[in-house]
């Protein structure tokens, strides 16, 4: 940092604070997925009613995320930062004590805003508290929180509503954001460029509603999407268009605008925009895969909540076991190369996830989701360094924000894509198999009365009882291989798009973690 500035609190203390800040945040965009059946029993509303309490804090996160660099202009970034983290606590208990829908759904919305401000001032705290050769091991803390809480989300939330409520998925916030509001006030503060910023910025007005329209209406478009059957809803349309049209006006006017709410040129610089680009494509695969391996668990093996979040867990504590190890990689191999192997280890582990079956173990699943994860760590912590790499100090409130974007964008794009690619792959496959179902199949017919035969064995029920008993069997091992089928297809589509970013990586700056050049 070309700077003598150096905060007065210990930097990793800092790190420390603001990371937890950002995990609270980061968790509750996946642990109240599980208590959604919950909550709508509680509320005597509709499952499909009740993922509205999802949808709206997604819809509110994602427009704040990129004009978070706006308010912290006006107000401050530490200001603003403990504004966001004692709201959000405030949001969380009175979402804990609602007492119906509507209420739910309002205090999602208003907990969505000013969570939007967490993650990308955690950010660029990091930047501006640490010269650019230890950013390397400071984003190893925060990569807890941003790869290591979507993973646990579902375990934690599966767990604190099977065996107390839900209303604890929020109330769980209160005393992390007491504690770590505390903390912000005793330890952060703002560099002498932030302080000379704040207050010095004019509102931009349209670029702010272009933003809104367009982020917004993304979010209910990939949030909805798949419950209203896509683009067949006149619902989806609609927002399917004004999102285009908001984030196409955006980026025009955001280009034009002499004051805007969010610096776009910043991605001129290469690191940054591929940073934006591979750090979009690993949330992509991660937040896709965080939710296909529970689904999978719990509706083709009957897994409960708990145990299918299980799956998951072993793969979250190698990631933490694997990062700080990568970070002491980084001085002594080029980060690009890091980032490389990176997508090329989770390609393989994507096609070892291919080769799962209908009578998959436990232990198996838990080995493809690890190798997962051993891959995923080799990429946050390399890739966010190097998107950050030459960029300006000055900017690093707008860099961080778009930064933050893309990553939050592209994940909730990856679950909407693996969710409707599993719809898509069942149908295909089913109309694929059913062709071995015929009555002139001479293995289905062999199988039919066998199985008939076993029934009457079994049950005592007549032949023609039995036939249809059997029928029915068959059916349901027809579904479910169908099914398992396609998961495995969108396991395989996964690691060709992993194989198909590798090349884009060579395209960073030829450095270490250091900030020396790679052949030095």
């Amino acid at each position: 940092m070309n700077t003598s500035w150096k905060p007065a609190a210990n930097p990793w203390l800092i790190a420390i604070v603001v990371t937890l800040a950002a995990f609270m945040e980061v968790l509750d965009t996946t642990i109240v997925n599980v208590a959604l059946p919950h909550i709508a029993g509680t509320m005597s509303a509709s499952y499909d009613e009740a993922t509205w309490s999802l949808t709206s804090y997604l819809v509110a996160n994602g427009i704040v995320l990129p004009i978070s660099a706006f308010f912290a202009k006006v107000l401050g970034r530490k200001r603003y930062f403990l504004i966001c983290i004692v709201a959000f606590t405030i949001c969380s208990f009175l979402c804990g004590i609602s007492t119906n829908l509507g209420q739910l759904i309002i205090f999602r919305v208003l907990q969505g805003f000013f969570g939007g401000g967490l993650q990308p001032n955690q950010q660029s705290i990091i930047l501006d508290t640490f010269p650019p050769e230890q950013r390397g091991r400071a984003f190893s803390i925060s990569a807890v929180a941003i790869v290591v809480a979507p993973v646990l989300g579902p375990t934690l939330g599966g767990w604190i509503t099977d065996n107390f409520s839900w209303r604890w998925v929020f109330l769980l916030n209160v005393p992390v954001g007491v504690i770590t509001s505390i903390a912000v006030m005793q330890f952060v503060e703002d560099p002498p460029w932030e302080r000379r910023k704040k207050g010095k910025v004019s509102i931009d007005y349209i670029g702010i509603t272009l933003i809104a329209i367009g982020l917004g209406c993304l979010q209910v478009m990939l949030d909805r999407g798949e419950d209203d059957d896509w683009f067949s809803s006149p619902f989806i349309s609609s927002f399917a268009v004004m999102a285009v049209v908001g984030i196409a006006g955006a980026v025009v006017w955001l280009l034009y605008t002499r004051h805007p709410v969010v610096e776009l040129r910043v991605l001129k610089d290469r690191n940054l925009a591929l940073g934006c680009g591979a750090i979009a494509s690993f949330a992509m695969i991660l937040y896709g895969s965080a939710v296909l391996v529970p689904q999978l668990a719990q509706q083709q093996l009957g897994y409960t909540a708990t145990l299918a979040g299980l799956v998951l867990s072993p793969g979250a504590l190698l990631i933490t076991m694997e990062i700080p190890i990568i970070s002491r990689l980084m001085p002594h191999i080029q980060t690009r190369f890091l980032v490389a192997m990176g997508f090329v280890l989770l390609c393989v582990a994507l096609m070892y996830s291919h080769t799962l079956t209908p009578d998959i173990d436990y232990a198996t699943l838990v080995r493809m989701r690890s190798s997962q994860s051993l891959a995923i760590g080799f990429l946050f912590v390399p890739v966010t360094t190097l998107a950050y790499l030459t960029v300006p100090k000055e900017l690093n409130n707008d860099a961080s924000a778009l930064f933050t974007m893309f990553r939050n964008v592209a994940g909730s794009i990856g679950i909407s894509v693996a969710t409707a690619a599993i719809r898509e792959r069942t149908q295909a496959r089913m109309a694929h198999l059913s062709g071995h179902l015929s009555p002139f199949s001479q293995n289905y017919q062999d199988t039919l009365h066998q199985t008939a035969q076993t029934v009457t064995q079994i049950t005592g029920q007549p032949p023609a009882l039995a036939m249809q008993t059997a029928t029915g069997r068959l059916f349901e091992t027809y579904v479910s291989q169908a099914t398992v089928l396609a998961y495995s297809d969108v396991f395989a589509y996964c690691a060709i798009f992993c194989a198909l970013v590798v090349p884009f990586t060579f395209l960073f700056s030829p450095v270490k973690a250091s900030g020396q050049a790679g052949g030095h």
